[in-house]
This record gives C-alpha cells, sequence and structure tokens, in this order.
C-alpha cells in the first residue's frame, strides 16, 4: 500500500547558539514564535499552513551550509533585500533573478542557508528552465 503525504510537518533548522538564532529569526527576519518547547531548545514559527522551527538539541543536529535549505516567500522582494542588507545579513547566492521568481540565498548566524524568494505573477513569469 502507498504511503499518502498529506502535508509539511515542519522544516528544523539545527542552531547552536538560541539566544543569538532567535534574534535573527525574529528581529531580523521578523518571524513570530508559535510555540517554545523543550525548555526554549525547540522554537516553532508559524508560516501560513507550514511550521519553521529552530532547534538547539545536542551534538546530533548540526548546522551546516550544504543540503537542505527552507524557503521562505516574500511579499515584497526589493523591500526584503534592502531590510537584508541594512541588518548586515551575509548574501550566499544573489540576489537573482530566474524566469519565474526573484530570489537570494542568506545565511543566518551558525551558517544555515535559507532563500528568500518571491514568485512571478501569473503575467510576468515564463516557463522555469
Amino acid at each position: 500500500q502507498d504511503m499518502k503525504i498529506t502535508g509539511l510537518a515542519f522544516v528544523r533548522i539545527p542552531v547552536r547558539d538560541m539566544r543569538r538564532a532567535r534574534a535573527f529569526y525574529e528581529d531580523v527576519l521578523g518571524l513570530n514564535v508559535g510555540e517554545e518547547m523543550m525548555h526554549g531548545q525547540w522554537i516553532e514559527y508559524e508560516l501560513g499552513n507550514n511550521t519553521l522551527a529552530i532547534a538547539s538539541v545536542g551534538h546530533k543536529w548540526r548546522s551546516t551550509d550544504e543540503g537542505t535549505a527552507a524557503a521562505l516567500e516574500v511579499d515584497n522582494f526589493e523591500e526584503a533585500i534592502r531590510r537584508l542588507i541594512d541588518r548586515q545579513v551575509p548574501f550566499a547566492i544573489g540576489p537573482r533573478e530566474t524566469p519565474c521568481c526573484r530570489m537570494v540565498i542568506i545565511q543566518d548566524p551558525d551558517g544555515n542557508k535559507i532563500a528568500v524568494h518571491k514568485l512571478k505573477s501569473p503575467e510576468e513569469k515564463q516557463p522555469c528552465p
């Protein structure tokens, strides 16, 4: 029998210093805490129907600049870029434009890569390669 996936439960990003990470995710990116668990070592941010979690739960979950990365959709890409530059957030890639979107890859204080993304409107969108 096939496994039926019904949705995305959460994306978890490992961090070393929870205070520093929360300052980035809450003050720089502007995310609001949905839940705080494990004595503050697991923080969840509600993003529409999805959840982004940051966790500092030991040496087995380490931050990395390789592998899986979350992509955060923004309503105004130019404003987002200005905010990231003003806050001196390191850019790993971009900003860049594709036929279907605009995006930049930033890094959090632990070096984890996060995409800041804006899908183009149907009028300006072209097929992605």
